[in-house]
């Protein structure tokens, strides 16, 4: 059963009792992320998800992981456009533990100044890693250049030469304004009791948690450009991501985006899967894929091939959009792929992370608790219509945008 409090600094709480299972996972979700940040902070919200587990008054950093690993639990983070997110999973007798620990690092924490040079160069290896992942890396290359000087287009992780220059004075600012008050939402699922959960995060929470000095950053409407981004390197493999715009998440069209995807390349009996890698085996890796936002989406096709290749991936590829914005998705096609998204998402609420992420994500979006039943019968209702007009308008070659990188120059890389 769902429930929910506000807390009078304007912390959100919501919880699901699942009586049958012996875990809990609670997360505390904060509107902060790349979106929201300048040019000069881009990275800094991921900066602070990594200083956040670095030491508080109480605790050092090895006392914060070894707790967790001392009760069998999990503890980690996510960093992302719109929203961070910090999230531990533990046995439920061990609830209080989990919020002793999540209030003290959000209030407690020191970020003190040798753990920050020390945690510069941790970052800065993680987006020198990205970068020598091509097969990740193009996905950064592809919003950057399609949302062009939109936030939407910046790295979570940041720049080297923005990230090298980041200053704990900036950085305590940036927490101070962001990491508070009617910007936290804490979500919970498992075996827990609404009640008793609210008295112990209103103890932890009221107070003393920083209330959040900036209420709501300019959100500019992204303006997407057709682009053909070019990223010239020696690799084994030209890596490329095609792509669009899509619903946001909150429009009522994401259902038959989501359909649309799960159709075109979201399974391995999906329309790219089968007529690139089954029938003619020109890659290994070929998939689609929704990015939702609070006002806009990306739908995004990658693949992995050999240079000699691409040309004709890149034709399926389109093939297939346009035989989507035609209409020639079959019913049975159209079935499987209805069947597939409510498959995965039922058996998605067997596991107490994504109830307690289902949480927060219907608070972020809607505000209100969304039933189950709900979901899958929107599912249920997209039709054939739905697909095509929704495809039609996705895959204008107005806005087809391709990103490449690998052994290939600007002059072969290009859509029909």
């Amino acid at each position: 059963m769902y429930h929910k409090t506000v807390l009078d600094n304007g912390v959100r709480i919501l919880s699901e009792r699942i009586p049958h299972v012996r875990s809990i996972s609670i997360g505390a979700w904060v509107r902060s992320g790349s979106r929201y940040e300048s040019p000069e902070t881009n990275g800094m919200a991921h900066f602070i998800e990594h200083m956040l587990f670095k030491g508080t008054r109480s605790r050092t950093a090895f006392d914060i992981a070894s707790l967790i690993d001392s009760v069998g639990g999990l503890m980690n983070a996510v960093t992302g456009k719109e929203w961070t997110s910090f999230y531990l999973k533990i046995p439920d007798y061990h609830l209080a533990l989990s919020i002793d620990l999540l209030s003290d690092i959000f209030k407690n924490s020191l970020f003190d100044e040798d753990d920050i040079r020390k945690e510069k160069m941790v970052v800065l290896q993680e987006i020198h890693m990205l970068e020598d992942s091509p097969g990740e890396y193009i996905h950064d290359l592809f919003e950057g250049r399609f949302w062009k000087a939109h936030p939407l287009g910046r790295p979570v992780l940041g720049k080297v030469e923005v990230v090298e220059n980041f200053q704990r004075d900036a950085i305590l600012r940036f927490f101070q304004d962001r990491y508070g008050g009617d910007r936290l939402i804490i979500t919970a699922a498992g075996c827990l009791d609404h009640d008793p959960l609210v008295k112990m995060l209103t103890n932890s929470f009221t107070g003393t948690v920083r209330t959040g000095g900036i209420r709501q950053e300019p959100c500019d409407e992204p303006r997407p450009q057709k682009t053909i981004a070019v990223w010239e390197k020696d690799l084994e493999q030209v890596h490329l991501v095609i792509g669009s715009t899509a619903p946001s998440s909150v429009n009522p069209r994401r259902f038959a985006g989501f359909v649309l995807n799960a159709a075109l390349g979201g399974n391995m009996s999906s329309v790219l899967f089968q007529e690139v890698r089954e029938k003619r085996g020109l890659a290994y890796s070929i998939y689609s894929y929704l990015n939702s936002y609070a006002d806009t989406g990306l739908i995004g096709i990658y693949a992995g091939v050999d240079k000699g290749d691409f040309a004709e991936v890149v034709d399926l590829v389109v093939a297939a959009l346009r035989r989507m914005a035609d209409g020639r998705l079959s019913e049975e096609e159209l079935a499987r792929a209805k069947e597939s998204l409510k498959g995965s998402y039922l058996l998605s609420m067997e596991s107490t992370d994504n109830r307690m992420s289902r949480l927060a994500r219907n608070e972020i979006h809607f505000g209100r608790s969304v039933p189950v039943e709900e979901v899958i019968a929107q599912i249920e209702a997209v039709s054939a219509e739905d697909v095509r007009s929704l495809a039609e308008e996705m895959f204008d070659p107005r806005l087809l945008s391709l990103a490449v990188t690998g052994p290939i120059s600007e002059r072969d890389a290009k859509l029909p």
